[in-house]
């Protein structure tokens, strides 16, 4: 006889329906949890650099990962996991507040904006314009350009790569027992991915960590300090929560507006693209190569940038490790629950997360990045017209440093290209539109 809590689970999540049970979602959870775990201790050592309170960042993405992950998993019945995007967690805070030294709360007000303005685009219609005007071999160039900037911040956060007066990159100082300690990383996570373990960059991030015991870190002292405690309360919000700064984005508005479309369409393309991937494994696409639901999918993914911005996080988006759980049988939003109850009890684990050392985390910034630019074998590099655009992109993003400027460079030089070879009907009218507005950006900013 089932038992009481198995019955409205049933009824909830339609188990028979899909063909899973309650114990094969659970372990899906779990393990898609493992697959995304780095998150909490990589985003706030990101955001951090920024000026945001470590501590208070740990909790907003925890918090946003958690609430996201059961609101997307009621809304749509998918297995899906939502946190803090890889990439765009690096635009927040290496471009927009480092680079361009904008407040950290201006940038926060710009996801605001940007999520606002994905609902909008999502309830008019507009958004499937965009993604339609958008060609295949951009949208595959911004995936491989955002991994290839990934890679290289991990790269330099390890040591490996260093700057130079005289050509701008060179290689670290590679003989550095913390250097050898992120090559090592690099290897073992690499290693553990393709024997398929469970969880693989998690591991690798606490082996490192473990290793930094007995490492010397450059100050003196070791890599890794041991925490005071395993266990605490969670760290208070109030230093990010609500910390907007509307006044400089407003101030600033010629200035923070093509950031905040960098925002939009990176988010929008990113999770289209997770969306696609993950549902085609559990065969969630009609016949014409569809999804169905996708409406309400997309509208949960804008209302996740408002609400992780509000927390204190940078875009809060759907997760391709997503598609660890489903390939152990998850096939229903329980999955997203048993994820989000992880992210919950995570809370109350910070004080472990603060004594990760770069070091241990570089290499997953260089894994995370290069499984991002395995999309470029979908390109037909062979079409020169195709190849322009899209190696552009690609190279663009990690050279100026900037998921914007990379892309507002590539869609203009893709607009020019396609008028200059006689290709021009082959635009569309909102691609046009988009190509205006980016090659204002770039006289302007």
């Amino acid at each position: 006889m089932a038992q009481p809590g198995h019955s409205i689970l049933q009824r909830t999540f339609r188990l028979r329906e899909n063909g899973t049970s309650v114990r094969t979602e659970i372990v899906a959870g779990l393990t898609t949890f493992a697959a995304m775990a780095y998150i909490l201790a990589v985003n706030p050592q990101i955001l951090s650099a920024s000026g945001m309170d470590f501590g208070a960042v740990v909790t907003a993405t925890a918090l946003a990962s958690a609430v996201m992950t059961a609101v997307f998993g009621l809304a749509t019945n998918w297995p899906i996991a939502l946190a803090p995007g890889m990439g765009l967690n690096a635009f927040f805070a290496f471009t927009i507040c480092l680079g361009m030294k904008i407040p950290w709360q201006a940038a926060l007000a710009m996801v605001f904006c940007s999520g606002v303005g994905f609902l909008a685009l999502s309830l008019s219609g507009v958004r499937q314009r965009i993604v339609e005007a958008i060609p295949h071999e951009l949208k595959i160039a911004i995936s491989c350009g955002i991994g290839l900037f990934i890679a290289f911040i991990g790269l330099q956060k390890g040591g490996i790569v260093a700057a130079s007066p005289a050509t701008l990159v060179t290689a670290g100082k590679l003989g550095e027992p913390r250097v050898l300690l992120v090559i090592a990383g690099i290897v073992l996570t690499a290693v553990l991915h393709q024997r398929r373990v469970k969880g693989a960059i998690v591991l690798s991030v606490i082996a490192l960590t473990l290793a930094g015991l007995a490492i010397p870190a450059p100050g003196g002292g070791a890599l890794t300090k041991m925490p005071e405690r395993l266990v605490a309360a969670p760290a208070s919000l109030a230093p990010t929560f609500f910390a907007f700064d509307f006044g400089y984005v407003f101030a600033h508005w010629r200035e923070c507006l093509p950031l905040i479309f960098a925002f939009l369409f990176v988010d929008l393309f990113d999770n289209m693209g997770t969306l696609i991937g993950v549902c085609s494994r559990l065969g969630l696409l009609d016949k014409n190569g569809r999804l169905p639901g996708i409406s309400r999918a997309l509208m949960a993914d804008a209302c996740a940038a408002m609400v992780g911005s509000t927390l204190g996080t940078s875009t809060v988006t759907s997760y391709i490790e997503s598609a660890a759980g489903a390939e152990e049988g998850g096939r229903t939003g329980l999955t997203a629950l048993t994820v989000s109850a992880c992210f919950l009890l995570a809370l109350f684990f910070h004080p472990l997360l603060r004594v990760i050392p770069a070091e241990a985390t570089a290499p997953a910034l260089v894994i995370v990045g290069v499984l991002m630019v395995q999309s470029v074998v979908e390109l037909d590099l062979r079409d020169f017209a195709k190849a322009v655009p899209a190696v552009l992109t690609i190279a663009l993003m990690p050279l100026t440093f900037s998921i914007s400027e990379g892309l507002a460079i590539g869609f203009v030089i893709y607009a020019a290209f396609q008028l200059g070879a006689g290709r021009a009907r082959e635009v569309s009218l909102t691609a046009w539109v988009l190509a205006g507005l980016f090659l204002l950006h770039l006289v302007f900013r």
